[in-house]
């Protein structure tokens, strides 16, 4: 299979691309700018592109099967730091991609949008049916994304996958997520800070999100949106859940951040999908890392650090 993606320089792209060349019939061309480094081993079926999705080339699809899109402007902050960016990379770029993939034939599309897009729910489970009521500039513009490429979806199937916020151990690591960050300050300060702490945050490891990938593109599954988190945590619990692996005082400071997501993916447990790893397993790698000296830490770890640092724009 021929395989676009999109992004295959991230957290979750780099050993996403690395988990689809074990298979021999799968070629794979990655496009990144691969500002926070690039982390891809050399390989005869891989095809590097160092470009911006905003300079979006009709060359990049030709004679592809299948589009993984994983580029965006990632998370709240990273996002309010310049939100014309975001539009334009998350949406105005995104369209640009749909017309060359329908262009050049594509038969499946899977977007990587984002579990935090139907906002602060009431309702104990939070479905694929619900309305969607984002509360973030980032989250806006995944929703619109969404409906961007589903107006497609009788030109090309759109898998349209609603991650969770991903947690463990990748080449090119993000320490700016909540589970691999709590750990990270448990190992390096000694102490947790939590800033309220009730807030509920779903996550899913980072192998089980590379798993669903692989699950998408050996499938014929219907277009639509799918939840992927399996793990609906308040924060305080997860600093309790390292507390009890590393002997590390709690420290709660008061925070208005209104952020508190939950999602319910039976829709996607139904279709077959089982996962194998959870966020116990992610503190536990992160743990055994440090036990081995291999936690190297620096400003491109971090998402909005290194964007300021580099001044993207």
């Amino acid at each position: 299979m021929n395989i676009l993606i999109l992004g295959g320089g991230g957290y979750v792209g780099t050993p996403l691309t690395s988990k689809l060349l074990e298979n021999k019939k799968n070629k794979i061309t990655v496009v990144d700018t691969f500002w926070f480094g690039n982390f891809l081993k050399k390989n005869k079926r891989l095809k590097i592109i160092k470009k911006d999705i905003r300079e979006v080339d009709t060359k990049w699809f030709r004679g592809i099967d299948c589009i993984i899109h994983l580029a965006n402007i990632a998370n709240d902050p990273a996002v309010d730091l310049n939100p014309n960016l975001s539009w334009d990379v998350n949406v105005i770029a995104s369209m640009k991609i749909m017309k060359f993939a329908i262009k050049n034939k594509v038969k499946k599309f899977i977007f990587a949008s984002s579990g935090s897009v139907y906002g602060v729910k009431k309702e104990k489970k939070v479905t694929e049916d619900l309305d969607l009521v984002p509360i973030s500039v980032y989250n806006k513009t995944k929703m619109i994304a969404e409906r961007v490429f589903m107006s497609f979806k009788n030109e090309i199937r759109i898998n349209c996958i609603r991650p969770a916020t991903v947690c463990g151990v990748s080449p090119r690591m993000r320490f700016d997520v909540s589970v691999n960050l709590l750990t990270l300050q448990a190992i390096k300060k000694k102490q947790i800070t939590v800033f309220g702490g009730n807030q509920i945050r779903p996550n899913i490891h980072i192998l089980d999100m590379i798993r669903l990938y692989e699950f998408f593109l050996k499938r014929n599954i219907p277009s639509g949106f799918y939840n992927a988190g399996f793990e609906n945590l308040k924060i305080i619990n997860i600093a309790k859940m390292i507390q009890k692996k590393i002997n590390v005082k709690i420290k709660v400071i008061k925070s208005n951040d209104p952020r508190s997501y939950r999602q319910d993916s039976s829709k996607l447990l139904r279709l077959g999908f089982k996962t194998k790893y959870g966020v116990s397993d992610a503190i536990d790698e992160l743990i055994d890392l440090n036990k081995r000296k291999k936690i190297k830490t620096n400003l491109s770890n971090f998402t909005v650090k290194w964007m300021k640092k580099l001044r993207i724009q």
